[in-house]
């Protein structure tokens, strides 16, 4: 079929219509950056041909040069052929208005923890130049650590990650932006590496799928480094190790924001004496909770 289209297809519109024809006919899976055929197809084929995606509507009928159809073809059948996602395709991805560069040493960005920084810290945290140290539990690419880094200006933060591979990502978009004087990356399995250390703000996207869901995640989601993924048979693991350590590194009035996904109702009835605060996102209210110090100690921890 991709074979044939070479012969064929002439313009980005025509490469449009028949990328969701074979996206569809694949059945793939979105979820890492778009979540529909078109506007996958559409990223993919913008991002290959050096078009700005916000324009791309107007350039639909341009009519492209064969080397241009072969590499745009070439990439969506990529697509459909290995089921990768589509930031290990083009080596990028977008959090909160900023771009990362993403390979398969790390999960694909996708952190509700984006959208509360800063103002969805408030009242919790009051004023941004209150935050002086903070922490990115988990960092993977680094994206959390450098949002965080952008929206405290007076704080430096720490990266921690378990995966050497993840921390040569996170360092590549430390430097890309230019902070390596604020955005330390540190090899350590969650608090190991930072015994001593106090932070006025701590954030966290840990593994956080159980074990069922791991088994039947879609081949996109498989391509991702699985240490990013699954935490135990209930999917909370690292959370549980984050929330019985946490008062250890926290300054006073110092708050922890971490994101669980779907495992809301599990958390809450392990810790029955934690009252956690559950912070709206574009998912909802149940992905993404908050507890100053002064709750875990009140709750026991």
């Amino acid at each position: 079929m991709f074979d044939i289209a070479r012969q064929h297809l002439k313009t980005p519109r025509d490469l449009l219509r028949f990328a969701m024809s074979r996206f569809t006919e694949a059945g793939l899976f979105f979820g890492h950056g778009t979540d529909n055929a078109w506007d996958e197809a559409a990223y993919l084929i913008a991002h290959t041909l050096h078009l700005p995606i916000d324009r791309f509507d107007a350039l639909l009928d341009a009519r492209l040069l064969p080397s241009e159809l072969n590499d745009a073809l070439d990439i969506l059948e990529r697509r459909v052929s290995e089921r990768v996602p589509a930031a290990y395709l083009t080596r990028e991805a977008w959090l909160a208005g900023h771009d990362f560069y993403i390979d398969e040493r790390v999960i694909v960005p996708r952190s509700f923890i984006a959208e509360l920084l800063p103002d969805g810290l408030s009242p919790w945290i009051e004023h941004p130049e209150l935050v002086h140290r903070a922490l990115d539990l988990c960092t993977g690419s680094g994206c959390l650590a450098i949002l965080l880094a952008h929206a405290y200006p007076d704080a430096e933060v720490d990266a921690v990650d378990l995966s050497t591979d993840a921390l040569d990502v996170a360092t590549l978009n430390i430097e890309r932006y230019g902070l390596e004087q604020r955005v330390t990356p540190i090899e350590s399995d969650l608090w190991a590496g930072v015994a001593g250390n106090r932070y006025d703000l701590i954030v966290s996207n840990p593994p956080y799928v159980d074990a069922e869901s791991v088994a039947a995640l879609p081949d996109e989601y498989l391509k991702e480094p699985e240490l990013a993924l699954g935490s135990g048979e209930d999917g909370l693991d690292a959370t549980r190790a984050i929330l019985e350590q946490a008062t250890h590194f926290l300054n006073p009035f110092g708050v922890l924001v971490v994101e669980i996904g779907h495992n809301r109702d599990v958390l809450e009835a392990l810790y029955p004496a934690l009252t956690f605060t559950w912070l709206d996102t574009s998912g909802g209210d149940g992905f993404v909770f908050l507890l100053m110090r002064e709750d875990l100690v009140t709750g026991g921890l």
